[in-house]
């Protein structure tokens, strides 16, 4: 490895070799000096910055293309004698988020908990001097040793999913400013009616004791990167069988502390059914059968209850055309060049199914 060393004589190091022994004091610096070009050596050597001999198990793990100027000093025959050198720095393997930050690459990280320690404590320093802000870890379950290694470090749980736990690390001084956590849950109930009158409802096998003999809406939560009108859909078919079309969101219900002290998105939507033979889902519901309205709307429990109640005025007020809620439409936004759904009233639309004045 070539090393310049700049000080007041512009000496040149080349040749360089650091041979530890049974202490840091006991090391050996063999140099060139240019001009006489003679090898000596001197003990009593005094780095201030240590270098890692370890070698590296995967050599996609690290990149090479990084340089830092550094300080030495050293005695040669009695004389002290100082210089500034470039040396390489392991950095692990990671890119540039848009924000600033780095996303380290999860699956070239080491797997000898002892490399990955030493790389990520000096990749840490490079990136804080080349003024990075927020650092995100992706472990996978497979590297679940690197953990304890992480958190010593001082990377911070973000959160995780099956397969990988993500951490986080705030470089600067300055107060953290990476986002946190999804904050809440995204749950549906489908208002299902029929040309009858009659609202398709639920049993199910597993809900709370005051709940007990409730005939409920079909519910459930919106899956990853599903959409509410899509998510809905699903849900009513999984538990009953039956086929429906989306009509409106009617409305929607945002609690707190709901579940490990997330919060809670619920959406009541308008469905149209397509189907009429109900086929249960034995794992969630006990049974389900399509209920008249009239004896829907009088079960003690929901007459008891002034949030389940509005719900229920809300339905019956969309169907005697007093109330309007809110469709779907799906348009393109130029500021990220994605297809969003976008909900809100139409009652000027031709094409809505809401006909309210």
């Amino acid at each position: 490895m070539e090393l310049k060393l700049v000080d007041s004589k512009s000496l040149f190091l080349s040749n360089f070799e650091l041979m530890k022994s049974s202490s840091f004091l006991d090391t050996k610096l063999r140099f060139g000096l240019s001009g006489t070009h003679k090898l000596c050596s001197c003990r009593g050597v005094v780095l201030k910055a240590s270098r890692s001999s370890a070698s590296y198990d995967a050599a996609s793990s690290v990149s090479k293309e990084n340089f830092i100027l550094d300080e030495f000093s050293c005695q040669i025959n009695g004389k002290n004698c100082s210089g500034l050198y470039l040396r390489d720095v392991r950095v692990l393997d990671a890119s540039d988020d848009e924000y600033g930050g780095i996303l380290i690459n999860p699956q070239t990280l080491p797997s000898n908990p002892n490399i990955f320690a030493s790389v990520l404590r000096e990749s840490l320093s490079h990136w804080k001097m080349k003024g990075k802000k927020g650092v995100w870890l992706k472990l996978p379950v497979e590297k679940c040793d690197l953990v304890p290694i992480a958190v010593k470090e001082g990377f911070q749980y973000h959160h995780a999913e099956r397969g990988y736990l993500m951490m986080t690390y705030w470089l600067p001084d300055d107060p953290c400013m990476l986002p946190s956590n999804a904050s809440h849950q995204v749950g549906v109930g489908g208002f299902v009616i029929n040309d009858k009158n009659e609202v398709l409802v639920v049993q199910e096998k597993h809900s709370a004791p005051a709940l007990s003999g409730l005939w409920k809406i079909p519910t459930g939560f919106i899956l990853e990167s599903e959409e509410i009108f899509t998510g809905i859909v699903r849900e009513v078919k999984e538990e009953t069988g039956i086929d429906t079309e989306f009509v409106e969101v009617m409305a929607f219900r945002h609690a707190h502390n709901v579940a490990f002290e997330k919060s809670d998105l619920f959406f009541v939507c308008l469905l149209r059914p397509l189907s009429t033979r109900i086929a249960v889902d034995d794992l969630e519901i006990q049974a389900a059968k399509w209920m008249p309205l009239v004896k829907f709307v009088e079960q003690p429990l929901i007459q008891a209850d002034s949030m389940f109640k509005k719900v229920i005025d809300i339905c019956i007020a969309r169907l005697g055309k007093r109330y309007c809620g809110l469709s779907v439409h799906q348009l393109v936004s130029t500021f990220d060049g994605k297809l969003s759904s976008l909900y809100f009233n139409t009652v000027e639309d031709s094409d809505s199914n809401c006909k309210a004045n």
